[in-house]
Order: structure tokens, then sequence, then C-alpha cells
């Protein structure tokens, strides 16, 4: 049997349950959904986007999925202390694939600004949710999506009104908790409009040692003017399977951060799509990933410049040891009339061991001829002349080699628009290159 059969079988069977348990505007597209799943199904590796990630692998095992929405015996803000030095957040949890409602932060949002969850919100504001859900994740394109989209039930609802500021970044814990192998499905629906500016950390964390697998659907408009700051940490376990899906949709004049960093991981497939919509956007995509054992970190991203005036800088670097896998593919589309677009996109990769895999394909696909655009990428290893040479000065080996590949990803870090955040992921980032449990200070889950 297909990977697929399972799931179409299962959705078929339980379709009335999985509305039920949901709300009107999810439910909506759930059926048109299921059509284009059965059309497309899982990606395949002959398709160039996954061509290193064979994603029917990952759904054949059998997992436990939540569907009547019971309740998971966990309160995270007992649990989880996350503490980053010189950094408040307001902090919220979901928990598997339902947003934590039981308890909130204690420090309000400004007046306007909505955060909680999804399928609450859809409730409460049905035509402002309808307005933005779905029309940037596309069923019709992407299987993962339509899947997604199929089984989806809840998940986080983020709104920040027009000239709004929220001063105070916030922070959204995403926890894996089972005792048995799961299956999450989330979505998250971020608005700024126009003029408005907000910090988004998301973390994702698993609390068992069980087979877990999490696919995530990121939808996020940005208006005109509007500044956003997107940063992604994973710091799972080497049982933890992640296909996440990220769109972005940026007007006139608006500036976007993006960065995500993967330290801990079993499999993880992140796909990211921005389109820069009115002139003046621009777009600063950054990946990380520090990656050994046989754990496999691949990234496929594609930057639109629809209109004239727009930039784009992208900068991932991969760290890899044992055998581990790393993929990355990036294509930056400048359309005919889009002049005087700004685009550099650059992939940096060192593969510690002989053993370990770098594919990479930047790509340039330009119509406009008053532009400025640069692509590249590397693979090799560690510098033996400055090994050597770090030696020759009573460094030990060991020590000389974690000096290098921390210089070589403090540059992704350093985009880092948080100072506490940039600090913090500085010991992390030193303290998973030495082995050590690199885990948030405080957290009751991670010690």
């Amino acid at each position: 049997m297909k990977a697929e059969q399972q799931y179409i079988d299962l959705f078929s069977q339980y379709e009335a349950t999985i509305c039920q348990h949901s709300v009107d505007v999810l439910n909506a597209p759930r059926a048109q959904a299921f059509a284009h799943f059965e059309q497309l199904g899982f990606p395949t590796r002959k398709q160039e986007k996954y061509k290193y990630t064979d994603v029917s692998k990952y759904f054949a095992p059998d997992y436990g999925l939540n569907l009547n929405r019971l309740a998971i015996p966990v309160n995270p803000y007992e649990v989880f202390k996350c503490d980053i030095p010189n950094l408040s957040t307001s902090l919220y949890f979901v928990v598997n694939d339902a947003f934590y409602t039981k308890e909130q932060p204690n420090a309000p949002l400004p007046e306007g600004v909505i955060f909680g969850s999804l399928k609450d919100v859809a409730c409460q504001y049905p035509e402002l949710v309808k307005k933005y859900y779905g029309k940037l994740a596309d069923t019709s394109k992407e299987g993962l999506v339509a899947f997604n989209t199929m089984f989806a039930q809840d998940g986080v609802f983020m709104f920040v009104p027009k000239g709004v500021v929220v001063e105070k970044p916030i922070q959204l814990v995403n926890i894996l908790r089972a005792d048995v192998n799961f299956m999450v499905n989330r979505r998250i629906v971020i608005v700024l409009e126009d003029g408005a500016q907000a910090k988004l950390l998301v973390c994702d964390h698993a609390m068992d040692n069980v087979n877990f697998l999490s696919t995530q659907v990121v939808e996020v408009f940005v208006g005109e003017n509007a500044v956003f700051d997107l940063y992604e940490l994973e710091e799972t376990h080497n049982s933890t399977v992640r296909f996440n899906n990220l769109y972005v949709r940026q007007e006139a004049n608006s500036n976007v951060l993006l960065n995500g960093m993967t330290l801990h991981n079993g499999t993880t497939r992140n796909t990211t799509e921005v389109t820069l919509n009115g002139r003046g956007a621009e777009i600063n995509l950054c990946g990380m990933a520090i990656a050994d054992r046989e754990e496999q970190v691949d990234n496929n991203t594609f930057i639109d410049h629809k209109v004239p005036d727009c930039t784009s800088n992208e900068l991932f670097k991969y760290v890899l040891e044992d055998r581990a896998v790393g993929a990355f593919a990036g294509k930056v589309l400048v359309r005919e009339g889009a002049q005087h677009t700004n685009s550099q996109q650059t992939n940096r990769n060192i593969c510690a061991t002989r053993e370990a895999r770098m594919y990479t394909q930047p790509q340039l696909e330009i119509y406009a001829d008053d532009v400025k655009c640069s692509h590249g990428a590397t693979v090799g290893q560690l510098d033996e002349n400055a090994l050597f040479y770090m030696q020759q000065r009573g460094i030990s080996l060991k020590e000389a080699r974690l000096l290098l590949m921390f210089a070589f990803v403090n540059e992704v870090i350093d985009h880092i628009r948080m100072d506490a955040l940039k600090d913090r992921l500085h010991l992390l980032v030193e303290k998973r290159f030495r082995g050590e449990l690199n885990k948030c200070q405080g957290c009751a889950i991670c010690k």
C-alpha cells in the first residue's frame, strides 16, 4: 500500500470527526485539499524540489493523531521555564498541534494585537481569519500543503493592526508530547498591517523519546512599511521528522528578516517561498544547520522579485559531521520589468568528515536587464593550515576545530536583530559543537 492510501482512507473515515473538533474557516477548504492530495500525493524524489528527501518514507509508518482533540496532561508554563538572560518575551505554547489556552502570559499585548489559538480566533473573528487562511499556501501545487490542510485543526493566529509597534518580542514554543509514535499538523497565520512592527521567536522542542512527525504551514502577510522578524530554532531529537512550509508576501517598503536555525533534529525539510509584491520591499533570509550522526537538513527557498526596486539577501551555512546529510536549493526569480533588483544569494558549507554529504544548487533566473544579482556556493573542509597554525600556538586540535566551526556559523547568528537572543545563540552553538546538551537555561523539559 502506498503511503498516501492510509491517509486517504483515514480522512474519508474521520472527516466528520476532524471537522467537528475544528471550525468552519479551517473546515471550508478541507474537501478541496483532499481532492488535491488524491491527485498529487506526497512529493517524490523525481521532483527537482524534493530530490534529496524521500517524503513518502517518513509517512509510511503508523502514527497516532489526536483527531478528537483530547487534552494533553501537561502544563508547559510549569515544566518549561525558558530563560534567555536580558530577553523579556510574551511567552505562548502549542502542545503538539493545539494552542495552550489554560494559562496565558501576564504581560498584555498592545491594544488591537491578537495572538492566540487559530481555532478560537476563527470563532471570534471569522471574516478576519477567512481573509488570510490558505491564501498563500496553495493546495493545488504542493501535496504536503494539501495534506496539512486536510488534517490541521488548530494552530496560531497573529495579527498586528496598522501602525502598531509590538516592542516586546513574542515567543512561541512548540512542544511535542506523546507516549506513542505521533503526528502533529499545525497552521500559523501571521498578519502585519501597514506600518506595523513585531518580532516572533518560534522554538521546537520534543518532550518524549518517541518518533514524531510534524507538518507545519506558515502564512505571513506583511503590509506596506511594516517590519517583521521571524526566528525559528529547532532543538528536538534524532527521532523527529519535520516538514515546514513557510510562505511570505511583502508589500511596498516592508522589511522582513527570516532566520531558521537547526541545532538538533532527525530529518528536517524547510520550504520557504517569499514574494516581493511591492516596490522597495526587502527580505533577509538566513539559515544555519549543525548536524551530526545521521541527521538530515534540507532547505529549499524561492524568492520572487515581482516588481522593481526590491532587495533580497540570502545566506545559508551548514556544518556537517559523521554521516549527516545537508541539502540547499535556492532560486531567485527576477521577473520582466523588475528593474533595479538587488539580490545576493550565498551558501557556504563544511563537511567535517568524509562521510558527511552536502548537496547545493543556487539558481538565478533573470528577465530584467538593469539588476545587480549574484549567487554562489562552496562545500569544503576545515582549513588545514588554520588548524596547524592554531596547534602551533598551543591550542589542541579539538579546540581548534571547534573555534573554526564556531566562527564559520557566526555570520548567520550576527544577522539576528535582538542582542540578548544573539548572545544566547552564541552560547548554544558553542555547547552544541562541544557535544554538550545545548538546552535552554531553566528548561525543566530539557534537563
